[in-house]
């Protein structure tokens, strides 16, 4: 199968293809304010190679951090009608009250609290107030809100009043783009609530972008169906990625070790990824990303979602250097890098800079910084390994030393000794391993939720089975299908031996037709 995959990153817009397990080609373009024109630009520039058009391309891949900086730079948001159903217990704190004001200004655009919900045990607590569901509804409609976020108390256990009320919505709505939380979060009424408000606000610039990149694929002459890479290393087809997209927010980053773990060979490690700004560090288990089991902030907002466990800081190629070399970042010149860096005739000393002067890289002109201080190159690089190595332990989750796998157009950065590390690894391509993780990327199902009366077998059995239909929802071929992780947990306070079980399955892209 060939596939190309394609990385948004700050700084750069990565392109690779992929036959079967071979990398065929990589290029590496500057990212452009127009996101679309950026990734043209990578098609274009990959298939001027003769061995990527020679043959037909099976699927394109693309990670993009388009969703996750509009939340973070609050723009291109729509308002959301929010439909909490829980009522009388779920009135003390209303949807959007743990949201930094500005944001909430944004995004909110009526809230509904209606009667409903479900106990801890799974038993209804109040019974659906449908008529409640239905004014709400025809409020949204008067209000021209396209866009509403369900949430129910306890739906992941039982997620029936937020189905019916979905169907309410869509008979009032009938364009709207609906979210229901429990499609997204796990148990934690506002977190999960906040996922689905976050996913909802997205719906318009979501449809947009993934219009647009299927616009850029079809003008670089590909004939090939499109998917966007997901937070936990693998991708769901376009149109399941439209109605979802906070799965895509840490795309970057996951990508990026997902295709460490493809062009080293080695499934369990720390990976380092540098970029133009900042550094992502992260574990590999069993080829794919640690995922974070508590809440996670985004945009000032409390979500609990399917996130990987990073760390990020501010040390890139493009970082500034000040102090005599003893502080390296935050700041980044970023995708101006060719016009501000001393190697290139600016006037900003960078990383890429000092390592030019050490010999580490080669980059521009080395001349314009031979006359750096010697001391100021050595504090730079030692300020910047420093931070790679305290931010590495503060990753590691026991003292057993684990290799490290460096990727990232920064990863000149990373000194060849680090403390509690096996061992550096350095790879082919690996200034493009976030385009070679979203390429080789497979597709992914996941369940989360609590069974009752039935025994432990069998409760396995049946999240499997769930998340393996969402699997083939978001495009996998059903008979490539596995199992790679589950957990289950006794929950003693629950009646009816409850059991609260998640599963996680990938398998290959399915054919196309």
């Amino acid at each position: 199968m060939r596939r190309i995959g394609i990385d948004v990153g700050g700084t750069n817009t990565d392109a690779v293809l992929i036959a079967g397990n071979r990398v065929v080609r990589s290029v590496k373009t500057a990212t452009t304010a127009d996101v679309n024109g950026g990734i043209l630009a990578a098609l274009t520039a990959l298939s001027r190679f003769p061995e990527v058009t020679a043959q037909p391309v099976d699927a394109v891949m693309i990670g993009t951090t388009h969703f996750i900086n509009a939340v973070i730079q609050g723009r291109s948001l729509n308002r959301v009608g929010a439909l909490r159903i829980g009522l009388p217990a779920g009135a003390s704190l209303p949807p959007f009250c743990d949201w930094p004001p500005a944001l909430a200004r944004l995004v909110l655009g009526e809230v509904a609290m209606v009667e409903g919900g479900h106990d801890y045990d799974g038993r209804p607590f109040m019974p659906l107030d449908r008529r409640a569901i239905a004014a709400a509804a025809g409020r949204f409609a008067e209000r021209g809100l396209k866009a509403v976020a369900i949430s129910s108390v306890f739906s992941p256990i039982d997620p029936s009043c937020e189905t019916e009320a979905a169907a309410i919505v869509r008979e009032a709505i009938p364009d709207a783009a609906i979210t229901c939380s429990h499609e997204l979060g796990r148990i934690g009424l506002l977190e999960r609530e906040n996922a689905a408000l976050m996913n909802a606000a997205l719906a318009e610039l979501a449809r947009d972008t993934i219009a647009a990149f299927e616009r850029a694929i079809a003008d670089s002459g590909l004939r090939a169906p499109l998917y966007i890479t997901q937070n936990d290393g693998t991708v769901m087809l376009a149109a399941h990625a439209m109605r979802q997209p906070v799965l895509s927010f840490a795309s970057g980053a996951t990508n990026s070790m997902r295709g460490a773990a493809f062009l080293s060979g080695i499934a369990d490690a720390m990976v380092v990824d540098v970029g133009g700004t900042t550094t992502d560090i992260g574990q590999l288990r069993h080829g794919f990303p640690r995922e974070a089991n508590g809440v996670v902030e985004i945009g000032g907002v409390r979500t609990l979602f399917r996130m990987p466990d990073l760390l990020s800081i501010g040390l890139g190629g493009g970082s500034h250097v000040e102090d005599g070399g003893a502080t390296v970042g935050p700041l980044s010149v970023g995708h101006r890098l060719t016009t501000e860096a001393l190697v290139f005739g600016g006037d900003r000393l960078t990383t890429s800079d000092v390592a030019v002067a050490a010999g580490l890289l080669k980059l521009g002109d080395p001349a314009r910084v031979a006359s750096l201080d010697p001391d100021l190159v050595a504090r730079a690089l030692a300020r910047a390994h420093a931070m790679v190595e305290e931010n590495v332990d503060r990753m590691k989750t026991d003292a057993a030393p684990l290799p490290l796998i460096a990727v990232g157009g920064g990863a000149f950065l990373i000194p060849e000794t680090v403390a509690g590390v096996s061992r550096v690894v350095r790879v082919p391509h690996g200034d493009c391993a976030n385009a070679v993780g979203a390429a080789i990327a497979q597709v992914s199902g996941e369940i989360d939720q609590v069974f009752q009366g039935l025994p432990r077998a069998d409760a396995v059995a049946a999240a499997t089975t769930l998340a393996q239909e969402r699997a083939v929802a978001a495009g996998a071929d059903a008979g490539t299908l596995q199992t790679i992780e589950v957990e289950d947990i006794p929950l003693a306070y629950l009646p009816g031996n409850a059991l609260r079980v998640r599963v996680r399955v990938v398998g290959d892209i399915a054919a196309a037709g």
